[in-house]
């Protein structure tokens, strides 16, 4: 117990009760007196508290049941209670003997302490918060008055007097003491940790600020305000955006916000004090800029700011050791967080793994992964609030810009693992440039102006005159406040100089590198519309390709694979990227203009399409009102469908619900990929799993594959499923070269386009005229669709599916997304089988 500064008794006065002797009174409170006592057996000092004697026979013997409760509490944190009964009719408790002052005296006046030392100091009372916890017992009356500190500064807490079991029936008693007492116990709810976690953040709040976060002199008012007001740390305290945002999670007044106990909140805290360790020391020069920004951040708080739940996804997604519960939980410590990556993973492309609606935390790392997550978390974080700034399409671009650097970092990467940290660490090289483009957008301009095209190196000597630091050193001194560890400011940290010509082992410096290759290739995209320069990609490849063991076809084999796997990034992250953005070049090429029909007929026009699907998107072609000519139009959003036609005489069967072959066509992508995980799998076999999940999801009348005939220059139908598939099989020959002067008939244009395309009713004029003449006599399906297999932009084969009626193939926005993660795993099982 406490040594408060009280004057000896005079000996003479001394008196005992029972066998111990009454030194000298060390403090009173409301219900009982504290006292230093000697116990002749045992030859030591302890405290006595002894209760109020007036107490009621229900008070007295509630409190020495909870105290018996509490006695078998043993940790080097925790006063321990050596006895709990009554003695010569005094009702009493028997507490270790602690030579220090309470936290409140040892603080009162003397201001806020360094974060460091306060955090530290409440990781020790968290610590035996947590052993309470653990036996399922609540303190209830945590306050710094209630923590003792030892001649070595260790943190013990004490008076665990009206501490109770977690989860018992509530009694309506209020009990605590008001501006440390939870907004839930002021209300007399079941104790629960999440009180004691309330009064823990409230208690390190003051430590940092240097006053209590409630003041209030009337405790009613202060017990009516903690159910009403929030509280977090007043801007002026000098503390970085991750404690704040760990003492903010601490003290929500909803206690399904806050931490779930003291062992998460003390993790929080280790994760907090590890990165601040292990952080570098921030760069040279432009200490001022960076100082103003983060004053900026800390005032305005409309960034972003990395939250602890985002470090601690970094972190526990990084361990070798920690589980998917551990991350799951990390994940839902964070309210808001956990709603958005569960959006997220229901998206089309996350979707295509659960067979269904993903809706626990646990089922989406399971299937997406820990990186995965963590990816997710990270861009989450980065991509919120741009919409609040008028110059939105500048911030999208720079965002845009990085994720895409990410993304193709990742496919320069071999393995899982270094390609998740690559895609990380490429992607927060840009954080600097996006911040400078959010906080200051004068300044942006000029860099642009002084190094309008002359790379990074440029940008950077530009930065440096117009900010006083680079971008990539003001991203970097950011990362360190937001608490960032070790590893990842090292991926931010592009590095400089020519990049070596010998091979870089996996890790660290071939992930830089890796960011630094990926950002020029970004740039490139971003300079010009379509399909880059040959000779451009093969400087890259000649710059880096020794460092990151690539050659030209690995450079344009990771564009082409980066540009697929980014769109379906922007579409699972919500961004609408116009078209007429510079940003636009970034996506996969959209559905342009077919060649025109043969003279006579009505030419089918483009339209805009929907961005950010796996390859090119679907062109649909509705059924023409009569005398309108068909147009190529978005593809089918969620719960919108092309008009049907009349029935066909060919089929009477019913068109499938829109979204009923999700299930199906999602099981059939994870049978696929687990085939083709194996070493040797058979290529025919990966290619009949394919028309196969697509027959049987979607119900269709026949599919066939039809692959290029080298010596013909021509694609020929190969095999199928379905009615009459085999003997039509080779009745489809789509030419690859059109003569001149002739125009390419519908099979040849998509091909040729690489378009994506679904035909709702063939027999519309303007369809029916470029239909192929032997389409027309051999096959005559009134709706089908034609799924181009690309390779660097060449077509190398074709899927095709029909239906038996116009207008019986409905895809919703599910439907399609599988479709082509499909489509993709057959142009990815003729890469890996080629490359064998």
């Amino acid at each position: 117990m406490t040594t408060a500064a009280t004057a000896a008794v005079p000996a003479a006065t001394v008196r005992r009760l029972g066998r111990f002797e009454l030194r000298r009174e060390l403090g009173r409170g409301a219900q009982a007196t504290v006292w230093l006592a000697r116990d002749p057996h045992l030859e030591r000092e302890v405290a006595l508290k002894l209760l109020d004697p007036a107490a009621t026979d229900g008070v007295l013997a509630h409190w020495l049941h909870e105290a018996r409760a509490v006695s078998p509490l043993a940790h080097p944190n925790v006063v321990p209670v050596f006895e709990a009964d009554t003695i010569d009719g005094q009702p009493c408790l028997v507490f270790e003997y602690v030579d220090g002052p309470t936290l409140a005296q040892a603080r009162r006046g003397r201001g806020g302490m360094p974060p460091r030392d306060a955090v530290q100091l409440m990781m020790g009372v968290l610590d035996a918060l947590a052993e309470a916890h653990a036996r399922g017992i609540v303190h209830r009356d945590l306050k710094p008055s209630n923590v003792l500190v030892g001649q070595d500064g260790r943190p013990r807490v004490m008076d665990f007097g009206i501490a109770a079991h977690a989860a018992r029936d509530g009694d309506g008693l209020i009990v605590g003491t008001p501006g440390y007492m939870s907004p839930e116990a002021a209300r007399g709810e079941s104790p629960a940790p999440a009180m004691d976690v309330f009064a823990a953040g409230m208690m390190l709040a003051e430590l940092l600020a240097g006053a209590a976060l409630l003041r209030e002199r009337d405790p009613q008012r202060a017990i009516d305000r903690v159910q009403r007001e929030d509280f977090a740390l007043p801007a002026a305290v000098p503390v970085d955006d991750a404690l704040r945002a760990i003492v903010a999670r601490a003290v929500a007044r909803d206690p399904r916000a806050r931490y779930d106990g003291a062992r998460s909140f003390h993790a929080a805290l280790a994760g907090w004090l590890g990165a601040a360790s292990e952080a570098v020391e921030p760069a040279a020069g432009g200490h001022g800029t960076l100082e103003f920004l983060l004053r900026r951040m800390r005032s305005k708080r409309d960034f972003p700011a990395l939250s602890t739940s985002i470090v601690r996804i970094q972190r526990v997604a990084s361990s070798e050791t920690e589980s998917l519960a551990s991350l799951a939980d990390a994940i839902l410590d964070d309210v808001a967080l956990t709603h958005k990556l569960l959006r997220m993973v229901n998206t089309v492309h996350f979707a295509s793994a659960g067979a269904g609606s993903i809706s626990t935390v646990s089922r989406a790392v399971a299937l997406v992964g820990f990186a995965g997550i963590r990816n997710m978390a990270l861009s989450v974080v980065l991509l919120e609030h741009m919409h609040d700034k008028q110059h939105q399409a500048q911030i999208r671009e720079e965002y845009l810009r990085a994720l895409m650097t990410g993304t193709l970092a990742a496919q320069m990467l071999t393995g899982a693992r270094e390609a998740e940290e690559g895609f990380i660490g490429a992607m927060f090289q840009n954080l600097g440039r996006l911040l400078v483009e959010y906080y200051f957008p004068d300044e942006a301009q000029q860099i642009r102006q002084l190094a309008p095209q002359g790379g990074e190196a440029a940008r950077d000597g530009a930065a440096v005159k117009v900010l006083g630091l680079t971008t990539g050193e003001l991203g970097l001194g950011v990362a360190r406040s937001w608490g960032l560890p070790a590893p990842l400011l090292r991926a931010m940290d592009r590095p400089e100089g020519d990049a070596p010509t010998r091979a870089l082992p996996a890790g660290a410096e071939r992930q830089r590198w890796a960011g630094r290759a990926a950002g020029e290739l970004t740039d490139l995209m971003l300079a010009q519309p379509g399909a880059m320069p040959r000779a451009q990609l093969a400087r890259l490849a000649e710059t880096y390709g020794g460092a990151l063991g690539l050659r030209l076809p690995a450079i344009e084999a990771a564009a082409e694979g980066g540009r697929t796997r980014f769109a379906t990034l922007v579409d699972a992250l919500g961004v609408a990227v116009p078209r007429a953005e510079v940003a636009h070049r970034l996506l996969p090429p959209l559905a342009v203009d077919l060649p025109a029909p043969p003279a006579g007929s009505t030419p089918a026009t483009a339209g805009d399409t929907l961005a950010g699907h796996a390859l090119a998107p679907t062109a649909v072609l509705p059924p023409a009102p009569a005398g309108e000519a068909p147009r190529i139009s978005e593809p089918a959003r969620t719960g919108e469908r092309a008009a049907p036609a009349s029935p066909s005489a060919l089929s009477p069967a019913a068109t499938p619900a829109p979204g009923a072959g999700v299930p199906r066509l999602a099981a059939g992508v994870q049978a696929i990929t687990d085939r083709m995980a194996i070493e040797d799998f058979r290529l025919d076999e990966v290619l009949r799993m394919v028309l196969q999940t697509l027959h049987d999801a979607l119900g269709l009348q026949r599919v066939l594959l039809c692959l290029r005939d080298p010596a013909r220059h021509t694609l020929t139908g190969r095999f199928g499923l379905g009615r009459d598939a085999a003997s039509l099989a080779p009745r489809f020959e789509v030419p690859l070269r059109t003569p001149p002067g002739n125009s390419p008939d519908l099979f040849a244009a998509v091909c040729a386009k690489g378009v994506d395309t679904l035909i709702a009713d063939a027999a519309a004029p303007a369809i029916a005229a470029r239909l192929p003449a032997w389409f027309a006599r051999h096959v005559r399906a009134p709706t089908f669709v034609l799924l181009p297999l690309m390779l660097r932009g060449a077509c190398f084969g074709l899927i095709y599916a029909d239906q038996a009626r116009a207008g019986a193939i409905a895809l919703d926005e599910r439907e399609l997304a599988l479709l082509r993660t499909l489509r993709n795993q057959a142009v990815m099982a003729f890469r890996q089988f080629d490359r064998g």
